[in-house]
């Protein structure tokens, strides 16, 4: 991935993390957030996430549940006990919309939570609403 030397531009669009071991769903969320004028960087898995998130300072993150080897709920909570990522919105992203997944997400951190799939709407609509109301 290619990186300027100037960020004078970078007003207008939110960096944002997608992770989710599923090409399908990354590629997906990938042309939605570009198309919505987001850079984006992608994970397949919570291991991957953690280096990247160092790397590359994300506004947003977008976080699959159900990950071989690290799952989501692990992942975001490593994020969120680092200091320098406290404030970064998680949003756990699940093919269920159970309450029990959605409790368990904001007890390790995360702000949200999307179904899968996802519509371009939704994904735009997410990152809009964090980057407004950031604290």
């Amino acid at each position: 991935m290619e990186t300027s030397g100037s960020d004078a531009g970078a007003t207008s669009g939110a960096k944002v993390l997608v992770i989710d071991d599923s090409n399908t769903i990354r590629r997906s969320a990938e042309i939605f957030l570009r198309q919505g004028g987001h850079e984006v960087v992608l994970a397949e898995d919570g291991f991957d996430a953690l280096a990247k998130v160092n790397d590359h300072d994300p506004e947003l993150i977008f976080c699959d549940i159900l990950m071989p080897r690290l799952d989501g709920y692990q992942t975001c909570a490593i994020i969120k006990r680092n200091p320098r990522f406290a404030h970064v919105p998680v949003i756990m992203l699940s093919s269920k919309d159970g309450l029990f997944d959605k409790a368990r997400g904001r007890m390790v951190g995360s702000e949200d939570y999307l179904t899968k799939p996802f519509t371009k709407e939704q994904l735009l609509r997410a990152v809009e609403s964090y980057r407004r109301g950031t604290t």
